[in-house]
This record gives structure tokens, C-alpha cells and sequence, in this order.
């Protein structure tokens, strides 16, 4: 099992970045693949970005392609979304998730952060 808590989310004006961070508890992190989701209210859930296990490969959703980077860091135990060029239409909660699978984890992973506000003003 492991525990996720997201922090970096944040209020910032249109075309601006932010770098969100998602620690993991425990010494089993490498085994997980490692994702990010969005919500708004009253919307569903949806996938922003994954990475497998050891970084090699990453996904994004065509809304944020180009602009939102997935990394990870097995020795700190965190992953790690840094969103540049960001829009109003970013504003969400940002939740960081996990899963033994890569194509899992893009979809219905087992595990959720509590999730981290960004905003973006216009």
C-alpha cells in the first residue's frame, strides 16, 4: 500500500507555472507507476499525465501536451508535475495517483492523493 500527499498547488495568473509535488510514503515507490488526474466541480475526473516505473516512458492528455512535464525522483520517494503556460481553463484540483500498472494508472488507478488547488487567474 501507499499513501500519497500532493503539495504546490496555488493561485497564478494566466501563462505562469507552477510545480506540483506528490510524496509517497513507504520503500516500495518504485514499483509504481505514477499518474496525475484533474476535477472540477460537477465534471468528472480526468487523466493529465503518467510516468512508468523508472521514468522511461510518460503520457499526457492533448489538453497539456507541451506544456506539463511528469518526472519522479525513486530516491525521494516523489513525483513531480511542473505545468508552465498555464490557463484559466487549468484551474482544478489536481490529484496525484498511483498504481502496479502503467495503463492502470492512467485510467482507474488504486490509490489518490487528497488532492492540491491550483487556480489560475486571467
Amino acid at each position: 500500500q501507499v499513501q500519497l500527499v500532493e503539495s504546490g498547488g496555488g493561485l497564478v495568473q494566466a501563462g505562469g507555472s507552477l510545480r506540483l509535488s506528490c510524496a509517497a510514503s513507504g520503500r516500495t515507490f518504485s514499483r509504481y507507476a505514477m499518474g496525475w488526474f484533474r476535477q472540477v466541480p460537477g465534471k468528472e475526473r480526468e487523466f493529465v499525465a503518467a510516468i512508468t516505473r523508472s521514468g522511461g516512458d510518460t503520457r499526457y492528455a492533448d489538453s497539456v501536451k507541451g506544456r506539463v512535464t511528469i518526472s519522479r525522483d525513486n530516491a525521494k520517494n516523489t513525483v513531480y508535475l511542473q505545468m508552465n503556460s498555464l490557463k484559466p481553463e487549468d484551474t482544478a484540483v489536481y490529484y496525484c495517483a498511483a498504481d502496479l500498472q502503467y495503463l492502470a494508472v492512467r485510467t482507474t488507478p488504486d490509490y489518490w492523493g487528497q488532492g492540491t488547488q491550483v487556480t489560475v487567474s486571467s
